[in-house]
């Protein structure tokens, strides 16, 4: 996931470099003059990025020229409600005072992560951003069908939970993608769920 303050005020972990990409795109449409690459390595990321998802961002932008003194990282979250708390604790420790935040994250991931900063930064005005592309382009670029649509059925079912334990804002799921959800967790698509609040991630 990636912080990146807006200027004209002041992703969540992942497990592609696209949401690297998507940032220093953005910065260099000059929309945002500070990014903070947040993240540890998770289950899903510790073989594709075992330094941490923040430092393998933070390289893929540096490739991509994004000027090191414009990015901070935050190295130990490890899961989306981390991120963004670490993210603030981190930016209050170098006093950067901060009003407005343009959140980059994967395509699927853009309204959990939003319900997520409302809840747990509400003073913060929010805009989400991702890679724009298709479902079957973002398989395409991942390689693997079954994660993808494992990782959607989780952020789903969070979407669904994490209200009720007071992790996110709730939103409104239109009755087709709760049907859809069931249909997928029939058919399988379960690796990303959780069971438990203590496991939450």
């Amino acid at each position: 996931m990636t912080l990146s303050r807006l200027r004209r005020w002041n992703d969540p972990c992942g497990h592609d470099l696209g949401v690297a990409d998507t940032t220093a795109a953005l910065y260099r449409d000059g929309m945002a003059p500070l990014i903070v690459f947040t993240g540890a390595t998770s289950r899903t990321t510790r073989d594709r990025m075992p330094r941490g998802e923040a430092e393998h961002y933070r390289e893929r932008a540096l490739e991509l020229g994004v000027p090191a003194d414009a990015i901070l990282v935050e190295p130990n979250a490890r899961n989306t409600g981390e991120n963004i708390a670490f993210s603030r604790a981190l930016l209050a420790d170098r006093g950067i005072a901060i009003s407005s935040v343009l959140l980059v994250c994967k395509p699927y991931e853009e309204r959990r992560t939003y319900a997520t900063a409302q809840k747990l930064w509400p003073e913060a005005e929010w805009v989400c951003a991702s890679a724009p592309m298709s479902f079957a382009e973002y398989i395409a670029s991942i390689g693997d069908k079954r994660l993808v649509i494992d990782m959607l059925v989780g952020a789903q079912q969070r979407l669904m939970i994490y209200p009720d334990e007071g992790f996110m804002i709730r939103q409104v799921i239109p009755t087709d993608v709760e049907t859809a959800y069931s249909r997928l967790v029939a058919d399988g698509f379960t690796s990303r769920l959780v069971s438990t609040v203590a496991a939450r991630d």
